[in-house]
């Protein structure tokens, strides 16, 4: 029996996020995430007044980010929070601004959780902040790759972002080899025009 089948009643809790990648400048890019948090059914406020709340949106934010194209640098970013529980929680809205300066790279998110988690910040927020981080690579490499770029420049940036960045481009494993070695020799048509080319590895007739 597959785990759906398990259910017993209707869904109680949503929660749903939208990134979306757009580009800024001559190599930048903006990067919006919001993050909307319904719950689905009537419950009881235990904790503050104990009264039954009527099913309502509890969290609703989003978050703006300005990279720089390249370096991954944050270089601006500003927090909208339409929806949230309790009127303490907009004093959180500028805790992101500590990021700004920051580089999208590995180990990013713990670095980021160190500056704003906790007490120093809002989950919410963060949690937008850790899904928004790979997606922006992703949306950045959508944009740079409609138009042509230097050899060494996509060498370093696939080493930095894709290279162990899962199991399937693991450096040992034939993604990560292949791309490599296209890296590195150029792609196959590029191969074999240069050996067409080499009076001295004439084609074979």
């Amino acid at each position: 029996m597959g785990l759906l089948e398990q259910r017993t009643g209707e869904k109680v809790h949503s929660r749903t996020l939208e990134i979306l990648t757009y580009p800024a400048g001559d190599r930048g890019i903006l990067v919006t995430g919001e993050l909307v948090e319904k719950r689905l059914r009537p419950y009881y406020d235990y904790g503050v007044s104990g009264e039954i709340r009527s099913p309502h949106t509890v969290h609703h934010m989003i978050i703006r980010m300005l990279i720089e194209g390249l370096t991954f640098a944050i270089t601006q970013i500003e927090v909208e929070m339409p929806g949230v529980p309790r009127d303490a929680c907009l004093e959180t809205a500028r805790c992101l601004n500590r990021l700004v300066g920051m580089n999208i790279a590995a180990g990013f998110t713990l670095k980021a959780r160190d500056a704003v988690g906790g007490r120093r910040g809002c989950a919410h927020l963060l949690a937008l902040l850790a899904a928004m981080a790979p997606a922006a690579v992703q949306g950045f490499w959508v944009h740079h790759a409609a138009q042509p770029m230097a050899n060494d420049t996509s060498s370093r940036l696939m080493e930095q972002y894709l290279i162990d960045s899962c199991w399937v481009w693991r450096r040992e494993g034939p993604m990560a080899q292949d791309l490599l070695r296209e890296l590195v020799d150029g792609p196959p048509v590029d191969r074999a025009s240069a050996r067409s080319a080499d009076p001295s590895n004439p084609p074979k007739t």
